[in-house]
């Protein structure tokens, strides 16, 4: 379904801009972001996050990771 809606053009270049460095069209982003604040909304945010770090090569190993961020706090 299509509609129409009324953006301030500022916003507007900053989607167009996002949508470039991400390597997708306006209305690509357009429907994440709808589904990811829908989701926020709906309380399935967390359920959507499963998995999110899962590409991170900074982290490698989940518990050393943690040991590492709980021994700088404590």
């Amino acid at each position: 379904m299509r509609f129409l809606a009324d953006v301030p053009d500022d916003d507007v270049q900053w989607l167009d801009t996002l949508a470039a460095e991400q390597g997708m069209s306006r209305a690509e982003l357009v429907r994440r972001a709808v589904a990811a604040y829908r989701a926020e909304l709906s309380g399935d945010a967390i359920d959507n996050a499963f998995g999110i770090w899962k590409d991170r090569a900074d982290i490698g190993d989940a518990l050393k990771f943690q040991r590492r961020l709980r021994g700088k706090r404590e």
